[in-house]
């Protein structure tokens, strides 16, 4: 919470104002029982009409002065809880884009999302309920006991033992309430990610008819999810009646004793109304109280989770640059595992000279990928060196080390936007560099022939273009900022074979000076290479040139007599 708290920390003098208004609004709602005992106790029995008339003008003018001082109190909070949680968002946003892969995959995308959504939301109701409510009604339950001993101590004290069991028990009830909100978000979490899965992959549900399975699915997580609040909802609900019970039980215990003293001529009946007025003002005060601890669970709840994303340590420190053992790119025994357990990668040893071509080959669950997300530094080696521009990759910063890449992962989506922007992809490139990286990447063509051409717009995840169109944006997206390091990670799978032979021409004639590394199962997509590396099990089996590898490595001298039938 401390670092929730520090985002109120710059709206401090509208609070303040904030709660300095809602404090005289307090004060004349305290001052009301009073005048109403004075016209009862005074002005009534002397029949002092103008005296009552002037009592209840300035009672009037009070209940409309507190009115106001809520009112505006009330919009203050709003704007300073609303402006907050948009900080709040927008940092945890930004945290969240700087996070490590490892972090990510601790978090997990769906957590993210319900933190910056369903979280936000939580602890923004708990900031503005806490402004309205938790000043006007603490101000209420000790101005009222302050004015009640003042007036009759008995029966002051018979309201301060009920106040100090009913918060008591509201206490009690957001204590055990708070760890159940908890589970009850991380059950948000799971409906999130199913969501996610499904809006991703309704192609494949439809297509394998899993439409049942995914209902029911996603029908058990959502049952789980209103279990989990269910359970939480239940606890906290205690809270309104036992504050009911406790408060109605006090007010006979102050009517009963209130009568004896009236009838003992020991309290004037003006005062027992005021009284019984300012037990009504402490009973309201005190149930807001108890909805306003309901808002305070979900709230801190919600903050504890936002503060593990916020506070989550730099895991990717610049370290002390080190001597690379190898030239432009490259690794040595480079070791790394995702889960700890077993090595996805194990000693994997290779160098690459500027300019020159890598070919990664191998099965899936081989340690292709893998080896690329170390080269990127998305995860740290467990062991060994990673290299890149001749430098250690922790000695580089990650907007240097980025920078120096343009990738095609396997699974990447494409914007709700126009084929430019899709490629520019917020970098602000020109219409020249967009198009030539559209020339090379073999795209063009299709786009040329889009009624809007490169401000055709485009469906979500590209929907409205084929497997092959999507791969050509992407990889002109990749090549649009000239990057010095090209990555295409199995870029042209959904390539024939005439279109992935031409792009990797292109690529070649159109950047020369560019280190490539390629990612495929198409053995004529790596045989130009300078190196290929024949991954198996997480363990590089073999690596040479295509001539080298056809004579010392079996499993790649039968790929390339299954795919080009015998001629290497």
């Amino acid at each position: 919470m401390k670092t929730i708290l520090g985002y109120l920390r710059p709206h401090a003098p509208r609070v303040a104002v904030g709660v300095t208004v809602k404090f005289t609004a307090a004060v004349l709602e305290l001052l009301l029982p009073l005048l109403l005992a004075h016209i009862i106790d005074d002005c009534v029995p002397a029949r002092d009409l103008p005296g009552v008339f002037r009592a209840g003008g300035l009672m009037l003018l009070m209940a409309f002065g507190a009115a106001f001082c809520n009112i505006t109190a009330n919009r203050m909070a709003a704007w300073v809880s609303m402006d907050m949680t948009r900080q709040l968002r927008r940092d945890l946003y930004q945290r969240t884009l700087l996070l490590s892969q490892a972090q990510l995959d601790r978090f997990s995308v769906s957590s993210i999302v319900s933190r910056l959504t369903n979280d936000t939301y939580n602890v923004h109701q708990m900031f503005d309920k806490i402004q309205r409510g938790g000043i006007r009604a603490p101000m209420l339950v000790l101005g009222g006991l302050a004015l009640t001993f003042f007036q009759a101590p008995p029966l002051a004290l018979v309201q301060l033992g009920v106040c100090s069991a009913t918060f008591f028990a509201i206490w009690l009830v957001t204590r055990r309430g708070i760890p159940r909100y908890t589970r009850a978000q991380e059950a948000v979490d799971t409906v999130v990610r199913i969501l996610q899965e499904n809006a991703a992959g309704v192609r494949v549900v439809k297509a394998l008819v899993c439409q049942g399975r995914e209902r029911d699915r996603f029908a058990a997580a959502s049952r789980a999810s209103k279990e989990a609040e269910e359970a939480a909802g239940c606890v906290m609900a205690a809270a309104n009646p036992l504050s009911d019970f406790l408060l109605n039980l006090g007010l006979v215990l102050v009517v009963l004793a209130g009568a004896a003293l009236v009838d003992r001529g020991r309290m004037a009946s003006g005062q027992i109304v005021a009284f019984l007025s300012y037990f009504t003002l402490i009973q309201t005060a005190t149930l807001g109280l108890a909805k306003l601890f309901v808002k305070y669970s979900k709230g801190v709840a919600s903050a504890r989770r936002i503060e593990e994303v916020l506070l989550a340590p730099e895991d990717q420190q610049v370290r002390v640059p080190g001597e690379a053992p190898g030239p432009e790119l490259g690794m040595e025994n480079a070791s790394f595992s995702y889960l700890g357990v077993e090595k996805d990668l194990d000693g994997a040893s290779f160098s690459l000279n500027k300019g020159e071509t890598l070919g990664v080959l191998g099965p899936t669950g081989s340690g292709k990928t893998t080896l690329i997300s170390l080269l990127l530094r998305l995860y740290d080696a467990d062991s060994g060196v990673v290299w890149v521009g001749s430098r250690d990759v922790s000695a580089l910063s990650r907007e240097d080390l980025r920078g120096r890449f343009g990738v095609v992962f396997q699974n990447e989506a494409l914007l709700n936007d126009s084929v430019y922007e899709n490629i520019s992809f917020l970098r602000g490139l020109s219409r020249e560099d967009v198009t030539a990286a559209a020339r090379t990447a073999q795209a063009w063509a299709f786009i040329e022939a889009l009624p809007e051409g490169l401000d055709a717009r485009l469906d979500i995840r590209g929907a409205n273009l084929s497997g092959g169109q999507r791969q050509r944006l992407l990889i002109a997206r990749a090549l649009a900022a000239r990057p010095g390091i090209l990555i295409l990670d199995s870029a042209d799978s959904a390539l024939d074979y005439r279109t992935a032979a031409a792009l990797h021409a292109a690529v070649r004639r159109d950047c020369p000076g560019v280190t490539l590394v390629v990612i495929s199962e198409r053995v004529a997509s790596l045989r130009d290479a300078d190196r290929i590396l024949v991954l198996e099990d997480g363990v590089i089996a073999a690596q040479g040139t295509h001539g080298e590898l056809l004579e010392t490595c079996g499993r790649y001298r039968r790929m390339a007599e299954l795919q080009m039938g015998g001629l290497t």
